[in-house]
């Protein structure tokens, strides 16, 4: 795409957006005009920075798992601000958990529900981020927000129109999917926007050189609001930490990769403090989905590629100094989505008007000062199928067939849940968390108020033969097929 063209666009897009479209260079100025205190260091609207583990389980780090692996500073955010033990990602595998992040959206409401791949010759190779579906970055970009993303994007970076840059970012540095042979000629291409930064990148060095990327740009843009998007490639396969991590964690290579990813949260921190933004900055730290066999849930049931918690339910901890309160622990049921309207109302910025946004407000709830959560319902897609619902401790897990399984789950597995379901099960997961003793016959009007909900939810997001009324439509055949 031409420089041209790709400013049109992006100009377009902007002008969707609900908030008033402002150039970056005015915003400064517009601010002064108006009187408005931000333009003041300590008063200005916070800086954002989200750090996105990738497959890494609930029970993976110490401040969650006394057998997780010593993680000093991320158990440092969590002592010095909120820790959440009920945070929910709407998918459990990659792409759809990334495109839920940076819409505020389920991803069978936003067009992303399956995991792309890119291998060549795929029916994927047009699969991709919708160009016209608005971002976190687009949305502070029109409040004088800079932003940067680093790592892994799988979104479909070389599809026309669904690169970071397209998506609203103004800096990338990463590589287009899973460090991966089969995912094509490019899997090992380090980008820096659309241009190639380097072939054949070793993978033990990516972390670092994502790392050294936000130390730099915190320096350059603290004198001016940011949002960071770090997507670490850590701790989905090939585990490769580099070697000054290799043998740290006395849990093989899997806890190497997790005190790498450690470190590099320490490196992020020290720089946000370095340039004096503690207080400036808020920092959210989370997973994609659960893990893979080699990980830890905590004790969840399943896993990645699964509707049962261990899948779904990730570490979720945010930190910002002198606003939100250290040294809370909360059930209280958060999510993903959640921080698009949250990163919305803190940088005085009006998220979309024109679409559904699913996630909420949250921030009274970070600063203590409410105890209840603001989804009443949220819904357990796999793929595009509609497995559980849940309102508030009822889970209530719904028929389905190895047809009705996307491609990642067709195959039994103790890891996988119930790939095949013959009659609804429900689960009180105050009680019963693992979700291990079937409560459905005692708890008729349960059953049939969440049955409900489960076809409101298809009517309104569709399932695996039923489009839903505002689903957008998805551009692969056959969806739940490789």
């Amino acid at each position: 795409m031409n420089s041209n063209l790709e400013f049109g666009r992006r100009m377009e897009r902007a002008n969707c957006l609900s908030a008033t479209f402002l150039p970056r260079w005015v915003w400064p100025v517009a601010m002064l005009l108006l009187g408005c205190c931000w333009v003041n260091a300590a008063e200005r609207p916070p800086n954002f920075i989200i750090i996105f583990a990738d497959d890494l389980g609930y029970g993976d780090i110490s401040c969650y798992s006394p057998k997780g692996v010593n993680t000093p500073h991320i158990d440092a955010l969590a002592a010095e601000g909120f820790r959440s033990t009920d945070f929910f990602v709407p998918a459990n595998v990659c792409s759809p958990s990334r495109a839920a992040l940076l819409t505020g959206r389920y991803p069978m409401r936003c067009g992303m529900p399956v995991a792309r791949t890119e291998a060549p010759g795929s029916k994927y190779k047009d699969y991709g981020f919708a160009p016209d579906e608005i971002t976190i970055p687009e949305l502070l970009g029109t409040a004088g927000y800079r932003s940067l993303m680093v790592g892994k994007w799988h979104l479909g970076l070389e599809v026309e129109g669904s690169h970071p840059i397209d998506a609203g970012f103004d800096e990338h540095l990463g590589i287009p999917s899973n460090y991966s042979k089969p995912r094509g000629p490019n899997y090992n291409t380090l980008y820096r926007g659309k241009q190639v930064e380097k072939k054949n990148a070793a993978c033990e060095e990516l972390t670092q050189r994502y790392t050294d990327e936000v130390v730099e740009f915190i320096e350059r843009q603290k004198d001016d609001p940011f949002f960071i998007y770090v997507s670490h490639h850590i701790v989905h396969s090939p585990l490769l930490p580099s070697k000054d991590f290799v043998g740290t964690s006395r849990k093989g290579k899997y806890g190497d990769f997790i005190k790498e990813l450690d470190h590099s949260t320490g490196r992020i921190m020290k720089a946000v403090r370095d340039a004096g933004l503690d207080a400036d900055t808020l920092v959210v730290f989370t997973s994609d989905n659960g893990p893979t066999r080699v990980g830890s849930t905590g004790g969840l049931n399943g896993g990645k590629y699964c509707t049962m918690e261990g899948g779904h339910r990730v570490p979720g901890i945010f930190r910002w100094p002198g606003k939100i309160p250290p040294n809370q622990v909360s059930d209280v049921t958060l999510t993903s989505m959640d921080l698009l309207p949250l990163f919305c109302e803190l940088a005085g910025v009006e998220p979309p008007s024109d679409r559904k946004i699913d996630g909420k407000q949250i921030l009274p709830i970070l600063m203590g000062n409410e105890t209840e959560t603001p989804h009443k319902v949220l819904y357990y897609y796999n793929g595009t199928n509609l497995q559980a619902v849940r309102e508030g401790n009822w889970k209530l897990h719904l028929p389905r067939t190895t047809k009705d399984q996307p491609f990642w789950s067709k195959k039994p597995d103790k890891t996988k849940g119930f790939v095949t379901l013959r009659e609804p099960r429900l689960f009180h997961l105050k009680n019963d968390l693992g979700e291990k003793h079937n409560v459905a016959d005692e708890n008729p009007t349960i059953m049939q108020r969440l049955q409900a909900r489960a076809k409101e939810a298809v009517a309104e997001l569709g399932d695996v033969r039923v489009t839903g009324s505002d689903q957008r439509k998805i551009n692969l055949v056959d969806p739940q097929e490789r």
